[in-house]
């Protein structure tokens, strides 16, 4: 059986691998507040995001977020508002890398369902 059918597409996992001097960590997370707040109350699409920090190495950062589709987030990172809105915490960033995936299947503490 497969994870998605023509009607429905998977939903998709974005994932941003960052690196964040030690200095400017205040700034990337304030800035990273601004823009989840307002991609979570208002961009089509966006189920949720995370930011996670290393416990290893404390200038490297993940970002992850959750979309109904890949087309949701192409259409939010195409748009006008995303590199203003974006700008600010790319500025913090001396690295960054990310890589886009459609979720296929998952597992939760109370269900074992395909996506989609």
């Amino acid at each position: 059986m497969a994870a998605t059918s023509a009607q429905t597409p998977a939903r998709a996992r974005i994932v941003f691998l960052v690196r964040v001097p030690e200095e400017d960590v205040e700034r990337f997370l304030t800035a990273y507040e601004r823009i989840r707040y307002q991609v979570a109350g208002g961009v089509a699409g966006h189920v949720l995001d995370q930011v996670c920090q290393s416990t290893t190495d404390p200038e490297q950062w993940l970002i992850t977020s959750e979309w109904e589709s890949l087309d949701h987030f192409v259409a939010w990172e195409q748009s006008p508002g995303h590199r203003e809105l974006a700008g600010p915490m790319r500025a913090c960033m001396t690295e960054a890398r990310s890589i886009k995936f459609e979720i296929r299947e998952e597992t939760s503490k109370t269900t074992d369902r395909l996506a989609g």
